[in-house]
């Protein structure tokens, strides 16, 4: 196995036990029924990295935020803004936060608080 091989299993194997730590914080935090890579638009092919349906609440993890990554450049801001638009119209809120703050207990509260929001 070559160290690249390696070590993109390695990434894939660590981004899915994050996403199954963040479903089970905020199943125990707040009782939150958390969908990863949720598609949510009816054409698109558009999905979030974490939603609740239920309360139409979405979760996006921004990464790149110190680097040159996908969404500081200008297409790819460009098309999350898009994205994040279209969401808005079919009646998604959005939260956006970096990976740093997945696991943290300010983004539970958040997730907690805009579940107990109410229009």
């Amino acid at each position: 196995m070559t160290k690249m091989l390696f070590f993109m299993i390695f990434l894939e194997t660590y981004k899915m036990a994050k996403q199954n730590i963040f479903v089970k914080l905020c199943k125990g935090y707040c009782g939150a029924d958390v969908v990863t890579e949720y598609q949510f638009h009816p054409k698109r092919k558009w999905r979030f990295d974490y939603a609740i349906p239920s309360h139409k609440i979405a979760i996006e993890v921004e990464g790149g935020a110190w680097i040159d990554g996908r969404h500081n450049r200008a297409s790819g801001f460009l098309k999350d803004m898009e994205k994040y638009n279209a969401a808005a119209v079919l009646g998604w809120r959005l939260l956006r936060v970096t990976p740093q703050q997945l696991l943290t207990t300010a983004t539970l509260q958040m997730v907690a608080a805009a579940m107990s929001y109410e229009n």
